[in-house]
């Protein structure tokens, strides 16, 4: 599928919070239940994410975004794929667009649930560098963190 990606600005806030409402909602039981309303996400990503965060989008030729990344500093806060089109390369090609842009490195969390996304990420070279309890998520769930090697 032929995309692009580009900058996310304020006109975009409200898209990617249902991009990422939609994404959560399609990965089922590989991430738990949402710590927030959905009127709480669109507010975040509203007045936090996309004025502070480097936010990207990848939109089909018809302008639908199918793909979120937010990258915070060496961290990829986010990153999410329309439920309906994961596993056609968008997610391979926002990560090649994070590790451009953080080439000293990158880390992530990952819920230990999303078996799917560890593979995904362990096929892009990260590693494992962390295992908690949940204990520091607002979802209280077990989670994993990743790194680019660069990051050790």
């Amino acid at each position: 599928m032929r995309i692009t990606i580009r900058p996310a600005g304020p006109g975009d806030a409200a898209d990617a919070a249902e991009l990422l409402l939609r994404a959560r909602r399609g990965a089922g039981d590989a991430i738990p239940p949402p710590a927030h309303t959905d009127d709480e996400v669109r507010a975040w990503m509203r007045t936090v994410v996309i004025p502070t965060r480097e936010v990207w989008l990848a939109t089909a030729l018809d302008g639908r975004s199918l793909g979120l990344l937010v990258l915070d500093g060496a961290w990829i806060d986010q990153l999410y794929v329309d439920a309906d089109h994961t596993r056609s390369g968008i997610g391979s090609q926002l990560v090649a667009l994070a590790k451009s842009r953080r080439p000293r490195g990158l880390q992530l969390w990952t819920f230990e649930s999303n078996v799917r996304a560890q593979r995904f990420y362990e096929q892009h070279g990260f590693v494992v560098a962390e295992r908690t309890d949940g204990a520091g998520n607002e979802e209280r769930a077990p989670d994993v963190r990743y790194v680019w090697p660069a990051l050790r």
